[in-house]
């Protein structure tokens, strides 16, 4: 489920973009530009962090074919282990639901379950001089106080759509730990995060069940949605009446 890295990278470029230049080194940075200023790390990588930042030095960040060591970076990651929500915070949709799509013209209508569930994400802030870092780390700890900050979207890929359910910081007490490093001239600050997500998962009719006929029978993508009522007539016993619903 690649659908919290998305959103967490969405919410780390809404930070970016509000980073003020404390010092020369963070001057460089918040105008080098998002693709080049922050990056996924391939797991949770307290222990690999140093792995990660020599493979970047080694990049050529600049464009220009030449291998560039640009400080500051921050490199993120999520755990690859899933924990399901407690009972306390959240409630867990077992059973499946009718739902519709809210921008699907045709209407059709599927089964729905949903999950909450928490992961832990990280966010290393490395730097050539430690008041850089310390700054990043202090304008991040700012961001995510704020009440507005405190969530962000996921986006979920079903029939053509993609669909944003919430994603929330369950702690905004966010130290940035000092990671000790072997490297000189180089300051790392860890941030450790609890991100508490909802995930939808969605049904419809596969080969051999009824279908509205309104999509393609199986596809992920186009699916078919279960048929529905259209009409309806009901015979009342004490008047002879016939109500007709639709």
């Amino acid at each position: 489920m690649n659908e919290l890295k998305v959103g967490f990278g969405h919410y780390m470029a809404g930070f970016y973009s509000r980073l003020s230049p404390t010092t020369k080194a963070l001057s460089e940075f918040v105008s080098r530009g998002l693709s080049k200023s922050i990056v996924y790390a391939p797991s949770r990588m307290v222990d690999a962090v140093e792995d990660m930042l020599a493979s970047w030095r080694k990049n050529d960040n600049s464009g220009t074919g030449a291998v560039s060591p640009f400080l500051p970076v921050i490199i993120i990651a999520t755990a690859k282990d899933y924990m399901p929500a407690t009972g306390d915070y959240s409630i867990q949709h077992a059973n499946p639901v009718y739902v519709t799509l809210p921008d699907d013209k045709k209407e059709r209508v599927f089964k729905m379950r949903q999950m909450v569930g928490d992961r832990r994400a990280q966010v290393a802030i490395c730097a050539a001089d430690e008041p850089t870092a310390r700054s990043i780390a202090a304008q991040f700890s700012l961001y995510i106080s704020d009440p507005a900050n405190r969530t962000f979207s996921a986006p979920y890929r079903f029939a053509g759509f993609d669909l944003p359910f919430p994603v929330k910081l369950e702690t905004i007490d966010a130290p940035a730990m000092n990671i000790e490093t072997e490297q000189k001239n180089l300051t790392i600050l860890a941030m450790d995060l609890s991100l508490r997500e909802t995930i939808p998962i969605f049904d419809f009719p596969r080969d051999g069940e009824l279908h509205d006929g309104r999509g393609v029978v199986g596809d992920f993508n186009n699916p078919s949605g279960y048929q529905v009522t259209s009409q309806s007539k009901l015979l009342d016993k004490d008047t002879g009446v016939v109500v007709v619903t639709k």
